[in-house]
């Protein structure tokens, strides 16, 4: 049995890791939420009192943060001055991609093997163990970390140096964004010209505009399989999440100078569904947003 630290369990952490515990490890974690704290503890992890105390003696220290801000600053308070030398650290949060390298650098300088590993695959792929991993870090790192992603995911990628994790994600995000959007506009004005919805999707799936937003995902109640959209969007990947990612990504393109005018436009609806208090609901609610009255 491995000792495992896994600090933030929010709605994909909790299930992240209950899944490692399923697979037989021992996971001591922590979170600044009591509730999180219970559910992980009515999972089998074992509730510390702080991070530091979750992370002395783990083999691995996976962390699940909102933002870079939390993550470096966990790292600098928690998790170098605790960690075993021997300890592989697994940052799963979707954060921004100078703050994983200059993470990953930290960790370097003292000797420890760090990785980004942000996922793919929502809350139900991380409570049933089938997220995609987008890993950044050393040859090395990647190895000590895979046993640990596998456990939790289906797919458990290289995408290169660190950081590159990180920027996997993003980009991949950016894509799921617009193609929502364009799926969104192209099942309104379908609809808008007399098409049934279903017809649509008939045709659609099987010619030049398929789409993992449509076939999979598909933001139209009642069509396809069932999706956020069927329950009133509730669930799913929240739309302030999409927005937090797009906006990654638009800030990824400026440093980079590169020209991304479809992800600007998806960044700005998303903006707007957040101005309007949708940020809770499922990314697809998109489609409703743009509906006749």
């Amino acid at each position: 049995m491995t000792r495992v630290a896994f600090i933030g369990l929010g709605n994909m952490g909790g299930g992240m890791a209950a899944n490692l515990v399923r697979k037989g490890h021992e996971v001591h974690a922590f979170d600044l939420s009591a509730d999180a704290m219970a559910r992980a503890a009515s999972a089998g992890c074992h509730p510390a009192d702080s991070a530091a105390a979750a992370i002395a003696g783990a083999e691995a220290i996976i962390t699940m943060l909102p933002a870079g801000a939390h993550v470096e600053t966990l790292y600098g308070d928690a998790v170098f001055g605790n960690a075993s030398p021997s300890a592989v650290l697994i940052d799963c949060s979707t954060i921004d991609v100078a703050t994983a390298k200059r993470v990953a650098e930290a960790a370097h300088d003292r000797g420890l093997l760090a990785v980004d590993a942000p996922v793919s695959g929502g809350i139900g792929a991380a409570n049933a163990g089938t997220l995609t991993f987008m890993v950044g870090g050393s040859e090395e790192a990647f190895a000590r970390a895979e046993p640990y992603l596998a456990d939790m995911g289906k797919a458990v990628i290289h995408a290169g140096a660190s950081g590159a994790g990180q920027a996997a994600k993003i980009c991949n995000n950016m894509l799921l964004g617009v193609t929502m959007a364009g799926t969104c506009e192209a099942f309104l004005l379908a609809q808008n010209l007399g098409l049934d919805a279903q017809k649509f999707f008939d045709i659609a799936s099987v010619s030049s505009g398929q789409s993992w937003s449509m076939t999979t995902y598909c933001p139209v109640p009642g069509v396809g399989p069932v999706t956020p959209a069927d329950h009133d969007y509730e669930g799913g990947f929240a739309s302030a999440l999409m927005l937090k990612d797009l906006r990654l990504a638009m800030a990824a393109a400026e440093d980079s100078g590169t020209g991304t005018p479809m992800g600007e436009q998806a960044r700005a609806l998303y903006e707007r569904l957040s101005d309007q208090g949708r940020g809770t609901l499922d990314f697809s609610v998109l489609f409703r947003t743009g509906q006749k009255p």
